[in-house]
């Protein structure tokens, strides 16, 4: 980590935005005076759509506000103007929030913010993808001219572009552009998408029976994070290519890294498997499991119903759902260690379950009745973290796939954390559509909801 992070860091811990806090009560109670009505320690209400759309906003607004599109000197700090001969100081401009425009988190915000244009019709949701895809479109020859000149390596801005090397570097940008592309919004990336995709599907490592590993922090390890680093991406090129070839890898990898990080007894991902250390201790990271799921719900919808593993895959997001599920805390948010309700409350982790939960009743592969009062128990949670700036308050920093509790237990968090803030736009945005799927009822009973299929009505 190097010092301008850790500096961004404390100076979030110091100036951290407020979020509300408890305790609530329920705004739902005709009779704010009953003496049964309990207090709560995060709004337990029925969600409205016009405050989720403006919490949507304020999310929105601060991921705009953190990424920059521009070129600046790197040692000066002044904008470089002079885009025909490249220098070597030539750097995109840093972000106020330490946000990389071409990390991985950032390919889910955008998913976010598609997933609002798609519900809502309204261009400002896109207006940020919009821009970092012509900025991109726009700089990329400046940036390779430059890597051939100075070899700068990690050090060019367009690094994780030119030059992937992780499937950090390219399996959610990826999925992200493909999406873009089909949806019409913004310039035309495939010639990135080719070099982008090209990784995930051909140049990263792999275990001798195809499952994506890496080598890193040790030898022949596999991951729960990469179900998302490289599924989507994988089943977006299917959907776009039209290739069965990408279907059937992306199936094979979540049936293989199930197989090797799924705890059937307790219904949850570990974080990582080492080939070369298999017995030891399993360590449940909250986000990994979001990673799961997230990458199993977005292959789902892709993926074709008669493929011969779709049936498998749907099979294995319900098992992982339901065994998040029932870990959900009293305040609607999980927990850093799914497992332990000693370790803090997390809220990117708890983002993408509301998301894939919500998300899953709405396709109609799980039960309202049985996960629709979790769903919104959880937005409660997710939601109470959100500040009046947009900043998400209570998200874990980068993790590693490590080897003790200590490490897991004493993660920093940060508003900077960028991994919440996409989970956060998906799950407001599905919350939004479930609050008003027309197939479901929502009633409200001795203080807490109902979810249900709704009855059809006699003509």
């Amino acid at each position: 980590m190097n010092r301008r992070t850790v500096c961004l860091m404390l100076a979030a811990a110091i100036a951290s935005p407020a979020y509300a806090v408890g305790p609530y009560r329920n705004p739902d109670n005709r009779n704010p005076n009953d003496p049964l009505e309990p207090t709560y320690p995060v709004p337990y209400k029925f969600p409205v759509v016009a405050e989720i759309t403006a919490q949507m906003d304020l999310v929105r607004g601060f991921i705009d506000r953190a990424t920059p599109s521009r070129i600046v000197d790197r040692k000066t700090g002044r904008p470089v103007t002079d885009f025909a001969t490249p220098t070597a100081d030539a750097v995109v401009a840093p972000s106020p929030n330490d946000f990389g425009i071409m990390n991985y988190e950032m390919g889910v915000m955008h998913a976010g913010l598609l997933l609002g244009r798609r519900l809502t019709g309204d261009p400002k949701w896109t207006a940020m993808t919009e821009r970092h895809l012509a900025f991109f479109k726009e700089r990329l020859p400046y940036f390779r001219a430059q890597e051939e000149r100075f070899k700068l390596g990690r050090a060019n801005s367009f690094a994780r572009f030119i030059a992937p090397h992780a499937l950090d570097d390219a399996g959610s940008m990826t999925a992200a552009m493909v999406r873009a592309r089909l949806a019409k919004i913004g310039p035309d990336m495939s010639a990135q998408i080719a070099i982008s995709s090209d990784w995930v599907a051909n140049k990263q490592v792999r275990l001798p029976d195809g499952t994506l590993a890496r080598n890193r922090p040790q030898a022949w390890s596999v991951w729960a994070d990469d179900m998302y680093m490289s599924i989507p991406a994988l089943a977006e090129m299917g959907r776009m290519t039209g290739e069965r070839r990408y279907f059937d890898d992306a199936v094979k990898n979540v049936l293989n890294m199930s197989g090797y990080l799924f705890d059937k007894g307790l219904g949850i991902y570990m974080h990582g498997w080492n080939q070369n250390n298999p017995e030891a201790p399993e360590f449940y990271w909250g986000r990994a499991n979001g990673w799961c799921v997230l990458a199993m719900s977005d292959l789902l919808d892709v993926l074709p119903q008669d493929h011969p593993g779709y049936q498998q895959v749907l099979a294995q997001h319900r098992k992982a759902l339901r065994g998040i599920a029932k870990l959900q805390s009293g305040a609607g948010l999980w927990h850093q260690m799914l497992d332990r309700q000693d370790s803090f409350l997390e809220t990117s982790g708890s983002a993408m379950f509301v998301y894939a939960i919500a998300h899953a009743i709405n396709q109609g592969w799980i039960s309202p009745t049985t996960y629709g009062a979790i769903a919104q128990a959880g937005w409660a949670g997710v939601s109470s973290r959100i500040g009046a700036d947009g900043a998400l308050s209570d998200g874990v920093v980068a993790t590693t796939f490590a080897g003790d509790n200590v490490y897991y237990y004493n993660r920093p968090v940060s508003i900077n954390a960028m991994a919440g803030y996409g989970p956060t736009l998906l799950a407001g945005f599905e919350m939004i559509r479930l609050i008003t799927n027309p197939d479901i009822a929502i009633t409200d009973k001795v203080r807490t909801y109902q979810y249900g299929p709704k009855k059809a009505t006699k003509e």
